[in-house]
């Protein structure tokens, strides 16, 4: 049983204190750099290993590093003068991709483990730490009738293989270097983020990407089919992006949320069937469904409970899942177009 720790009152953060933040070149970590740079911080570190003509936002004015911090000395590095560390790098994607490359999951431990520890030896006041839906017990996610996870519902543990076990565990570092060193750190248990500037092809993109891409190119081609992944039932709450960087300001800063996980996601649940239907309304059309089931397909249902997040933060994330599709399918149009007429697109 761990002592309460006497938590000290932050100075205040100034706007040209350094904010480190990696995996930036990705989508949720570089929409956060630009939400922190609209609120008018001036010096933020945005960090990614891959190239910067690969990154999906590069936000003018911030400093940006393309080093691979799953090697200790490039943590140090970036970390160095951070008075705030929003870790959100990671070797991840949907479902096709964690299922098929648990080994990659697995190995971003080195990222969290090197991170922190660098983010404590800098001196950085605050360590913000992306986990997952995916560290939840996969034995409460078996029906689509699923039950809304509560935080509690990580335990006993039976995380999804490779890419949960890996968030499980990085989970225990942010909870130990609290309460054994007394570094502040956050936790966020996101549930499917999707938005614009986001993956949309290739393999890692989540199902509202993939689906808007699939009726793009349906209409585009003439050919009326689709194909579903699974059988279409299985469901799953969607979070929109300006929710989710929202989200990971109030919970960093949150006191009462110190080395305690929480859940990030909307509360709005769906099934892939569903989906497809908002989907298709958008676009105005309609589709022939063809179900592909021995595809990957995840668990069978996954949904958020937000009774803590609303207890502790009075708020939500509250956009609506036909809200956010509509701009995330308007974004996705523009995109396969201008890649089919040539143009760069970053996918």
């Amino acid at each position: 049983m761990h002592k309460k720790r006497l938590v000290e009152k932050d100075p205040e953060l100034k706007k040209d204190d350094l904010i480190v933040i990696t995996g930036a070149g990705g989508f949720i970590a570089g929409n956060l750099a630009l939400y922190f740079q609209k609120k008018g911080f001036t010096r933020i570190r945005a960090v990614d290993k891959k190239p910067l003509y690969e990154w999906y936002l590069k936000v003018p004015g911030v400093e940006n590093i393309c080093l691979d911090v799953s090697d200790e000395t490039n943590c140090h590095r970036v970390c160095e003068g951070a008075v705030e560390v929003y870790n959100l790098a990671a070797d991840m994607g949907g479902m096709g991709f964690i299922e098929r490359f648990r080994v990659e999951c697995l190995r971003s431990i080195l990222v969290n483990t090197h991170m922190i520890e660098a983010a404590y030896k800098a001196g950085a006041r605050r360590y913000f730490f992306s986990s997952s839906a995916c560290a939840y017990n996969t034995l409460l996610q078996q029906k689509p009738e699923v039950l809304a996870l509560k935080e509690s519902d990580a335990y006993p543990a039976m995380a999804e293989r490779g890419y949960g076990w890996e968030k499980l565990v990085s989970e225990m570092f942010c909870e130990e270097y609290w309460h054994e060193r007394g570094m502040k750190t956050a936790i966020a248990r996101f549930h499917n983020v999707y938005g614009p500037n986001g993956t949309w092809d290739g393999g890692r993109e989540k199902a509202p990407a993939a689906m808007c891409r699939k009726v793009v190119a349906a209409i585009d081609s003439g050919n009326k089919d689709i194909t579903i992944w699974g059988d279409g039932h299985q469901t799953r709450s969607f979070m929109y992006i300006d929710d989710c960087v929202l989200g990971i300001d109030k919970i960093m800063h949150e006191d009462r949320l110190i080395a305690t996980p929480i859940n990030l996601g909307s509360s709005e649940l769906v099934s892939i069937n569903e989906l497809l239907s908002k989907v298709e309304a958008i676009a105005g059309t309609k589709l022939n469904r063809k179900y592909d089931l021995n595809a990957p397909r995840g668990v069978a249902g996954r949904n958020s409970d937000n009774t803590f997040i609303k207890e502790v933060l009075n708020w939500e994330p509250n956009t609506s899942l036909d809200h956010g599709l509509a701009a995330t399918y308007k974004w996705i149009s523009e995109q396969y177009h201008n890649r089919k007429q040539g143009r760069h697109v970053v996918e």
